[in-house]
């Protein structure tokens, strides 16, 4: 695929043909922006002249910003004249973006404060700032404005969007995580969900300024890590799963083989010795799967001294749990969840959807001699993101795994702001794994489990 084909993101299939025609036939009173005819041609024009020059030189990085930034400048003097300098401008920047980046919401994914960007159809773009949810006055176009922007996604990834495929998983070069789904499945227009990562990625000193956790859940949860326990961490969409299992992830020692496996790679790990594995969707034949659960037992063969997985959330997590149960002690992963307890029978759940006939107490044998601690954080009504549990799982007893929490999230109430008042306390208890993280040469101190209530 050339350059120009690829900002272009033009799709070949009669589908998004007959589509891109019938939105063409609406009538121009139908489009609220009055320069849309213009834009298009504009877009259009500046994509054919960077393939003609392409042909006798490659364009990349500034010389490619430079190029398209002067011939948008000589088209929009030439055919835009009538138009003031200054609207001209904002014209110039709208289809830089277009042609460059992503469109309309282009400088939404350069806001640092922005965490998610949502897009419900062309003229509702809405975005998460500290957890809470605001309506942007940005817009595209129309439906196909939008397509446009998802196959620019899509395309250098080798993945589709059409008809028979109307939903898709990709990431942005940068890691950010994106959801795209179409019609006729979004009734609305063509949506677009863009979990976004920071630039720098966050530290555990963050977190404790964030009042996620507390210095002692801190040093436990360090000494986990390196101590080689067995991790899941739970907790509902947005609360912070992937942030804290990147933060952990980041404990293990730089001597150690580090496999990860994800839908979408978006872990940034520092470690020198990290092998990163990700998912394939379906090709155009409806062939090439390849699957997380693929990936999970392709890595056991690749000599892990960790395993580290995105999130689990169906059959994978049966050859998780065997890996963790024969050898593999320090993997780590995700799950959705609404507390430790939901995360055992989502687990439980989960094992079952890999079409083994295993009864439910081996089930739950297997889960209770797997897991070690399940740390879950919870995203408050005040969009604050905090860890609620950290609760370790200490084996059977008859049919019911059981745990004890080691340390908790106490809610108090809400200040006038709507703020979520409230302290993590120590519950006293030492956990159960105390002296085989010992063992492992990772100092603890017990005074961090000292029963702290407020």
């Amino acid at each position: 695929m050339s350059l120009a084909q690829r900002l272009q993101g033009q799709a070949t299939n009669e589908f998004r043909q007959n589509w891109a025609s019938s939105l063409k036939d609406q009538k121009k009173d139908d489009r609220p922006d009055k320069y849309a005819e213009l834009k298009v041609n504009v877009h259009r024009e500046v994509i054919d002249l960077i393939e003609e020059h392409s042909r006798h030189q490659e364009l990349a990085g500034p010389e490619l910003v430079r190029f398209v930034r002067e011939q948008l400048v000589s088209i929009l003097e030439r055919d835009a004249v009538f138009l003031p300098f200054s609207e001209r401008q904002i014209i110039g920047n709208e289809l830089m973006d277009d042609v460059l980046g992503l469109g309309p919401i282009e400088p939404l994914l350069h806001d640092e404060s922005v965490t998610e960007v949502m897009v419900n159809g062309p003229k509702k773009i809405y975005v998460e700032r500290g957890g809470k949810i605001y309506l942007t006055d940005v817009a595209f176009r129309d439906d196909e404005h939008v397509m446009h922007i998802i196959d620019k996604i899509v395309s250098p990834l080798g993945r589709r969007v059409d008809e028979s495929s109307p939903y898709v998983d990709a990431r942005l070069p940068d890691g950010s995580r994106v959801n795209a789904i179409i019609p006729p499945l979004a009734l609305g227009g063509p949506t677009i969900t863009i979990r976004k990562f920071a630039t720098n990625p966050y530290a555990i000193t963050d977190l404790m300024r964030f009042g996620t956790l507390t210095p002692h859940m801190t040093k436990f949860l360090e000494a986990a890590v390196r101590g080689r326990l067995n991790i899941i961490i739970s907790g509902g969409t947005g609360s912070g799963k992937t942030t804290l299992l990147n933060v952990l992830a980041g404990y293990i020692p730089e001597n150690e083989r580090i496999i990860t496996v994800e839908d979408a790679a978006e872990l940034r790990l520092g470690q020198e010795h990290i092998v990163s594995l990700e998912s394939r969707a379906v090709n155009i034949e409806g062939k090439g799967a390849v699957t997380i659960r693929d990936l999970i037992r392709n890595c056991l063969r690749m000599r892990p001294d960790r395993i580290v997985v995105g999130e689990v959330r169906g059959g994978e997590a049966l050859d998780m749990l065997q890996a963790m149960n024969t050898g593999h002690d320090g993997s780590l992963t995700t799950g959705h969840a609404n507390s430790p307890r939901d995360m055992l029978a989502r687990l439980e759940t989960m094992v079952m959807m890999a079409g083994m006939e295993l009864p439910l107490k081996a089930i739950r044998q297997q889960v209770a001699s797997a897991i070690d601690l399940i740390v879950h954080g919870s995203r408050l009504r005040d969009g604050s993101r905090v860890i609620t549990h950290v609760t370790e799982v200490i084996g059977m007893e008859g049919d019911v795994i059981q745990l004890q929490d080691i340390f908790l999230f106490d809610q108090t109430g809400v200040d006038d702001n709507g703020k979520v008042m409230g302290n993590h306390i120590s519950t006293g208890i030492t956990p159960k794994n105390y002296e085989r993280i010992i063992a492992e040469g990772v100092r603890l101190d017990k005074e961090i489990f000292k029963p702290v209530f407020r």
